[in-house]
């Protein structure tokens, strides 16, 4: 059995790093200077010339971005149209929702080359999910707030717990390894019903309402898409028991949150963990700010330090790519929006 090399403290590491795809001929970039956008950073500069490349001013010679804003797909927009020999696009993070109009735009298109962060953010994202988990079944919520000395005894363990986990990217197979040590039973929502390794059992969205009334816990770790907004709403939640626990360190937008306000209110579920929520920011007052049996971390489960080194080892491994091999890491599925 492998062994994991020695980190230093806090270090995580890309597991798709090993995994790159090799594009097709008629997809591949053409070589040539990249432009880090919309302002430079010098932990991408680094990163681009670690993996052979230039960096240059935008300019008619550009053949790659590096697209360093959560947002501003209208900025972007009119930087691929003014200058189109641009053919490789790499965006931040691992959801591209924010660009997904944009993305649209170039479905039958064989470039630009849209690779983003997928994966990269793996383990600090899981990590977190596993944190929110074990808070809710201890009950942290509540006793965080406590003001004085408990008299019922609160608290679930998650060992040998049935825990559903809608997607399965790299986030979800991280969740796994690191549930695994609880030896808890793992069923795997996701596109196909194709057994995804690690999961004892594997099934559509379709069947999402047939496996949630065995769930102890649910957590979202899938792409935000027309086809996953609103996957969990009202109906959804009823069908869970009472004492499971709902984790969301995905996108706010696959939680319908008028149900899930309704939901814990009514008790129809034991708690929520919500690292993202719809709308975002979450507004002051909101009636999630107030639910006791709500736990909201305010999008911090990958900080800037924890994901500007994993980021700029997936820009050094592309610019290789771009370069030299061609196989590059997250290449999205500009027709599927993710």
């Amino acid at each position: 059995m492998p062994v994991d090399p020695p980190r230093a403290s806090g270090e995580h590491r890309d597991p798709l790093q090993s995994s790159a795809a090799a594009v097709p001929s008629e997809r591949r970039p053409t070589a040539g200077p990249i432009a880090i956008l919309p302002e430079e950073d010098q932990r991408f500069v680094d990163a681009i010339h670690a993996g052979g490349g230039t960096v240059g001013e935008l300019s008619d010679e550009t053949r790659g971005v590096i697209w360093l804003s959560s947002s501003q797909p209208e900025v972007l927009r009119d930087t691929l149209r003014t200058h189109p020999g641009i053919e490789w696009v790499q965006l931040p993070w691992a959801g591209v929702d924010a660009f997904s109009s944009l993305l649209s735009e170039y479905a039958d298109s064989p470039r630009p080359l849209w690779t983003s962060a997928k994966g990269a953010y793996s383990e600090p994202v899981a990590e977190h999910a596993l944190a929110l988990t074990l808070a809710l079944l201890r009950g942290l919520p509540a006793k965080s707030t406590a003001t004085s000395w408990a008299t019922k005894e609160v608290g679930l363990s998650l060992f040998g717990m049935n825990v559903v986990i809608v997607g399965a990217g790299g986030i979800a197979l991280e969740i796994m390894r690191l549930l695994a040590p609880f030896s808890p039973s793992v069923t795997v929502v996701r596109r196909s019903a194709e057994p995804l390794a690690g999961a004892d059992r594997t099934v559509t969205a379709a069947d999402l309402l047939e496996v949630l009334p065995d769930a102890d816990v649910v957590i979202l770790a899938a792409a935000s898409t027309s086809e996953t907004s609103k996957l969990i709403g009202a109906a959804e939640l009823s069908a869970m028991k009472p004492s499971a626990v709902l984790v969301n360190i995905a996108r706010g937008a696959l939680i319908d949150t008028d149900a899930l306000v309704a939901a814990l209110a009514a008790g129809e579920i034991d708690g929520a963990g919500l690292d993202v929520t719809d709308p975002e920011p979450l507004p002051d007052g909101h009636p999630l700010w107030s639910e006791p049996r709500a736990l909201i971390t305010s999008h911090s489960a990958d900080t800037k330090a924890m994901t500007q080194p994993l980021l700029a080892g997936r820009v050094r491994l592309n610019v290789e790519a771009l370069l030299d091999h061609g196989r590059f890491i997250g290449i999205v599925d500009v027709a599927a929006g993710y």
